[in-house]
């Protein structure tokens, strides 16, 4: 018996990275999948790991960023799978850039992304939860949403901060409902992502900022899904509106 077993999830951004790990880890425990996001060859490569599971799944091209895409990707789930149990929202992009220099379009990009879309798919997703009286609510946000640890990071880090947000204000309105949401906020993790548009310098300062941490390592994904898991299921029936930090203890040290 998997902790997941009858439930139908969607993953944003589970093509790569911790979108990845936390499709293949619900999949393991007896989810069906809906694993979405902007690249299409790299979900299929997810569809394809979770089929070997025994698990079926669905591949869905969708800019979270846009209310019409998101809409649609809802309307394919329940069309494919008649229900909608667990929302991860992991579809995230960075901009490194200080304030003085960053355009409009860039913040804007960020926002869209990281804030912007997490909003729209609880909003699509939830009049289904409401329905059945059930769902789980999973926001990836950051430790960067409740301190910059350097420049740069202005937008990431306030985009991350709305999630937290979201994440408590969606608990307020929606918990009545029998409906969990909840927050990880994953300090610095092994992924593609943080090697993504960096100088070799600033992979380094990376690395050293996350053997910094007491642990002394940056997260495995699958550290950050077995997390997720645990606001997916019904252990956590009694967490809600809650951001859980997920960063060997780098936030404690940076207090």
């Amino acid at each position: 018996m998997g902790k997941l077993d009858g439930r139908v999830a969607i993953v944003t951004g589970g093509g790569t990275g911790i979108g990845r790990s936390i499709a293949l880890c619900f999949a393991r425990e007896g989810a069906d999948m809906a694993v979405c996001g902007r690249t299409l060859a790299s979900l299929e490569a997810v569809v394809q790991e979770i089929a070997k599971l025994g698990r079926n799944s669905v591949a869905i091209r969708v800019d979270v960023s846009v209310k019409d895409q998101v809409q649609h990707m809802v309307k394919q789930v329940i069309d494919t799978f008649g229900k909608i149990d667990i929302l991860v929202n992991n579809a995230g992009i960075g901009h490194r850039g200080l304030i003085v220099d960053m355009s409009e379009e860039d913040w804007d990009a960020v926002m869209d992304v990281n804030c912007k879309g997490v909003f729209f798919c609880m909003q699509a997703v939830v009049e289904y939860m409401m329905e059945h009286k059930y769902g789980k609510i999973v926001n990836i946000s950051s430790i960067g949403g409740m301190r910059p640890a350097r420049q740069g990071l202005a937008a990431y880090c306030v985009s991350k901060a709305g999630v937290d947000q979201l994440t408590k204000a969606g608990a307020l309105e929606f918990t009545r409902f029998g409906i969990n949401v909840n927050a990880i906020a994953p300090g610095n993790t092994e992924t593609s992502f943080y090697r993504k548009g960096r100088t070799q310098a600033q992979i380094d300062q990376w690395l050293s900022a996350a053997k910094a941490a007491p642990i002394g390592r940056g997260a495995d994904p699958q550290e950050v899904a077995s997390v997720a898991l645990f606001l997916a299921s019904d252990d956590s029936s009694f967490i809600c509106g809650e951001t859980i930090v997920v960063d060997g203890g780098r936030n404690a040290k940076m207090a």
